[in-house]
């Protein structure tokens, strides 16, 4: 089969940072399903992934964590897909990604594609889905359903592909949307996706959010990054909730959390599968209900730029504009 793959992890510029390959067709066993991937997209865990360092594949590696495709084979232990059937999904980070033209993926995070989006449109949802899902219901314990109406979340980094998706997870479960961007597009993005508010986070932002008359928010997402630790802390109200999906080595003082009994949460969409923890099928649960909302006319895609075919040029291009920090939406590289 074609893949796209690196041995070597080099800077994007460099032509020999991803490589076109052939590698064996993979086999089913178990409950992994295997797909013919037709789109993938590019996340930030991708760059993270690929950025450079000594290590070297003496097997090509294939990265890609975001895919749509049909089913080709289900394992002997599958009980949820069949031969087929059009499916979305984000995989597992331990193992072989979705750059490739088929792959293997426990139906347990896998759900339907929905049917009224293409393969490139669909591509572009599933990490991002299940990222901000986790987030506002799980971790922060949101209520999906609308019992938390009125309440008010500050999105830092609405603009980028899980923020895309969480405006609208939390404008469907009746929250006041405070949302960051810090240019023209992406504050026209932001605002057509359902945000109350936007502001801009290269600004202070805690003079910004009091100025739209909040003196405290009730949960703060950051989906960008750390450096507002200090902003989110002072922002939050006492017993309130921030979640985060960024590492970091910076310091992040706890005092102010502490005198507010506020609640810090991480957010890793890859844990479940990763740890094979009792619940991975929630995954394949919260896929399907979005592919529902999303046929259903209540949540659209954040695919906002699509580049053909899939191949080694074309993926590092689709990386290089994420290594960029401008990209508004998702960027999805389609067909083999």
């Amino acid at each position: 089969m074609k893949a796209v793959a690196l041995t070597h992890y080099l800077p994007i510029e460099n032509p020999q940072a991803f490589i076109d390959v052939e590698l064996p067709k993979p086999v089913v066993s178990g409950r992994d399903l295997l797909v013919s991937v037709k789109a993938v997209s590019v996340n930030p865990v991708d760059t993270k992934v690929r950025a450079p360092k000594e290590q070297i594949e003496e097997i090509p590696r294939v990265l890609g964590w975001d895919a749509s495709g049909v089913v080709d084979a289900v394992g002997p232990d599958c009980t949820l897909f069949k031969p087929g059937d059009e499916v979305y999904y984000a995989g597992d980070i331990t193992r072989s990604g979705s750059n490739a033209e088929f792959q293997l993926v426990d139906e347990r995070i896998v759900g339907f594609k929905p049917e009224t989006l293409g393969f490139a449109e669909a591509a572009a949802l599933p990490l991002t889905t299940i990222t901000a899902y986790e987030a506002f219901f799980d971790r922060l314990g949101i209520d999906k359903h609308g019992a938390d109406k009125g309440k008010s979340v500050l999105i830092i980094g609405a603009g980028g592909g899980v923020g895309s998706i969480g405006i609208q997870l939390a404008k469907a479960a009746g929250l006041k949307i405070i949302a960051t961007a810090s240019r023209p597009e992406t504050t026209s993005w932001v605002t057509e996706l359902g945000a109350d508010h936007v502001i801009n986070h290269r600004e202070p932002m805690v003079e910004q959010v009091r100025e739209l008359g909040f003196q405290h928010v009730d949960y703060i997402a950051i989906f960008n990054d750390m450096r507002h630790w200090e902003t989110a802390v002072e922002l939050i109200r006492p017993q309130g909730g921030i979640v985060s999906i960024d590492n970091t080595d910076s310091p992040m003082p706890m005092a102010g959390m502490k005198m507010k009994s506020a609640s810090l949460h991480w957010e890793f969409m890859f844990a479940r599968a990763m740890h094979q923890t009792t619940d991975m099928i929630e995954q394949h649960k919260l896929l399907t209900e979005i592919a529902k909302e999303i046929d259903a006319g209540r949540i659209r895609t954040t695919l906002n730029q699509v580049i053909a075919p899939i191949n080694a040029e074309n993926m590092r291009e689709a990386h290089r504009l994420v290594e960029t920090g401008k990209a508004k939406g998702k960027i999805v590289v389609e067909r083999f």
